[in-house]
């Protein structure tokens, strides 16, 4: 014969539930958002500094859209319109790089190119000749990325590299242009 509790019983500990002080929020997580909100700033300074050099030459600034983002565009290019750069602080303790390429007034978008199944084709390959990684977002816009760790700490120098290099993903849109639907350059 299996037990039963009491209905009386019951009531009373839900009733003693209402009665308990609600719980804080867990000291890991506050520490989480504390150490978030940390390399956010620490990422400002990094772009402030490095930005404006020659060889990365983007203003960055804040994300409207997204508080832990910082946004910028690189100009003056021979195959893409501009480079739109996105850097992210994750909630995962890591930053991200990503480089979304404009041609012809707009993003790059498999759905839209001619040959979407060769375009694919051609990141895919770009991924074994780039130290940054190829791929489609979800509305299928194209980007190249550079992922971070931060378990070892800020990547000032590894940070720096993927800056320095974003401008050289602007020649691998000439590779790509038969696929979208152009002949390469602007």
């Amino acid at each position: 014969m299996k037990r039963r509790v009491p209905l009386l019983a019951c009531a009373l500990l839900a009733g003693l539930g209402t009665m308990l002080p609600p719980l804080a929020v867990p000291a890991a997580a506050q520490s989480s958002n504390d150490q978030r909100a940390a390399t956010r700033e620490r990422l400002r300074t990094f772009l402030a500094t490095n930005g404006p050099r020659h060889d990365v030459n983007i203003e960055f600034r804040q994300s409207d859209k997204n508080p832990w983002n910082f946004v910028g565009v690189a100009r003056g290019l021979t195959n893409s319109d501009l480079l739109e750069v996105v850097v992210q602080v994750s909630e995962n303790n890591t930053l991200a790089v990503v480089v979304y390429p404009h041609y012809h007034g707009g993003y790059i978008n498999v759905g839209k190119a001619r040959d979407p199944s060769g375009l694919m084709h051609k990141l895919l390959n770009l991924n074994d000749h780039n130290f940054f990684y190829w791929g489609a977002d979800d509305t299928d816009d194209i980007f190249a990325c550079y992922n971070f760790t931060l378990e070892s700490g800020f990547p000032d120098q590894s940070l720096l590299v993927a800056l320095t290099s974003i401008r050289a993903q602007d020649q691998f849109i000439a590779g790509m242009a038969p696929y979208i639907g152009g002949t390469g350059g602007k």
